[in-house]
């Protein structure tokens, strides 16, 4: 309430002020003892909490803004002030500091129901006898500084080899999984009689992404929606490995 008047003194006087929050439930402040509370002094308290707020925002700044309240109550600790964790947080809530949240679910399979599926030529049946003969396609994603990374790789089944790939921060069919197609197309200089397996993700389904299959001679097959057991004994490690491409950007 005290910080109300000194928002508004110079607007509409101390005293209207005062005398309009008492008629309402907002509490009842006169203005005497708007006076008295801006000119007591201040507490220990007070005084302890803008020190202490200091030292948090010092720390909190030197550790990248990612502690929350049980971390930084434990580096105070280790820095030799006596201060306790509800302390802690009511002090970071005072000065506006928190910690770094944990990170939304990202769901990188949506089905389209209303898109037409080609068949499931594979049937996890993750096995050729050379290269360009069957292919795996997969998304995963990686948590940045400025937001989240989407990583589409595609992997030969007979080498384990990632043989395109791509980053985006669009799960869009044009700008993450098609350009790992096209380089994996580029990469192996044609792949006719080739099959092209994935999950069935919009972006996979889509028109833009099939039709290109066609186009490069190779036939599209479909498993299940984000199942964990379709393409996961071949696309384990190019998750692995994609995260190790994301980290480069």
């Amino acid at each position: 309430m005290i910080r109300y008047v000194d928002m508004f003194r110079d607007r509409f006087g101390v005293e209207a002020i005062c005398r309009t929050l008492g008629a309402t439930a907002s509490g009842f402040l006169t203005a005497r003892g708007y006076r008295a509370a801006k000119s007591r002094p201040r507490s220990a308290r007070a005084i302890r909490d803008e020190v202490l707020g200091a030292e948090i925002t010092r720390l909190h700044a030197e550790n990248y803004g990612v502690y929350g309240v049980r971390k930084m109550h434990a580096l105070m600790r280790r820095h030799g002030w006596l201060i306790g964790r509800d302390q802690t947080g009511r002090i970071m809530r005072t000065f506006g500091l928190e910690g770094a949240r944990r990170s939304r679910r990202v769901f990188t399979t949506r089905p389209d129901p209303a898109a037409l599926r080609p068949a499931d030529l594979v049937r996890r049946q993750f096995r050729a006898d050379a290269p360009c003969r069957l292919w795996v396609s997969d998304i995963t994603y990686v948590a940045t500084w400025s937001g989240f990374a989407y990583v589409a790789f595609v992997t030969d089944v007979f080498s384990r080899r990632i043989v395109g790939w791509s980053v985006s921060a669009s799960l869009r069919t044009e700008a993450s999984p098609l350009p790992a197609l096209e380089m994996a197309a580029w990469s192996s200089g044609g792949i006719t009689g080739l099959v092209h397996h994935s999950d069935r993700g919009s972006n996979y389904v889509s028109l833009v992404y099939t039709d290109r299959i066609l186009e490069l001679g190779a036939t599209p097959s479909v498993g299940s929606v984000g199942d964990s057991y379709d393409c996961q004994s071949v696309s384990a490690r190019s998750r692995n490995d994609g995260v190790v491409l994301a980290g480069v950007f």
